[in-house]
């Protein structure tokens, strides 16, 4: 959902831009942050699950 979140964002950003609007121009800005940090949020998610297979294997080698 990411990718989703960013796109709505950066059109509402261009929206806001060609209307005038600094509010939508501001709400395009937050949605596609929030679309950027859910990336960073999945990155250190499979991270985590990668740390923990070896952790596993360590484990099982032991």
């Amino acid at each position: 959902m990411s990718i989703l979140d960013k796109i709505t964002g950066r059109a509402k950003k261009a929206a806001g831009d060609l209307t005038g609007d600094a509010s939508l121009r501001s709400e395009g800005r937050k949605e596609e942050r929030k679309g950027e940090e859910k990336e960073k949020l999945a990155e250190a998610q499979e991270r985590v699950e990668d740390k923990a297979k070896d952790v596993a294997d360590l484990e099982r080698r032991t």
